[in-house]
């Protein structure tokens, strides 16, 4: 369970600089984060005239915009639909552009030193998310081979018909 101070602390840990205009929503992130959710880097920046905080965790990328007295507006991108992030940096603040497929986000106003940090981070989330829906989809692909190798031996050595071993290994392949 995440609390204010472990935000904070986390913060802290990964090096974050810039949270200017954030405090309210810093407050708010704990109850947005899911329990095995880790942030790797985060900034603040303007969104739709509003200044955002902008989470980049091992799962998704949250903005969060808490209102002056009350509610609060939420978007997020999971990492495995973000097809491009990009930015633009000038002499004192930055821009961070990510492209979900059907949507474009442009984080302005950013604080230049944070724009590279944030976008390395939401990088190598992505890479260990792509990576691991490839490395599962690849052991599973490997795990039905060996089952079809076992059954080939089975019907070798006439423990299974070849129909029953055909029937099983179009299941196995799909």
């Amino acid at each position: 369970m995440h609390t204010v101070e472990s935000v904070k602390h986390r913060f802290k840990e990964v090096g974050i600089s810039d949270t200017f205009g954030t405090k309210k929503e810093i407050k708010e992130l704990p109850k947005i984060l899911h329990d095995n959710e880790v942030v790797n880097y985060a900034t603040s920046g303007f969104l739709e005239g509003n200044t955002w905080l902008v989470v980049s965790t091992n799962q998704r990328v949250i903005f969060i915009d808490k209102g002056m007295v009350y509610g609060i507006k939420q978007k997020e991108i999971l990492l495995e639909k973000i097809n491009s992030i990009a930015q633009k940096r000038g002499m004192v603040f930055g821009e961070i552009h990510i492209w979900d497929g059907a949507d474009k986000f442009i984080i302005k106003q950013c604080m230049k030193a944070t724009v590279q940090p944030f976008i390395d981070a939401t990088n190598e989330a992505i890479k260990k998310v792509k990576g691991a829906t490839i490395n599962s989809t690849h052991e599973i692909e490997l795990s039905n081979y060996a089952k079809i190798k076992e059954l080939k031996e089975l019907l070798d050595i006439g423990a299974i018909s070849d129909e029953e071993f055909q029937t099983e290994k179009k299941k196995l392949l799909g």
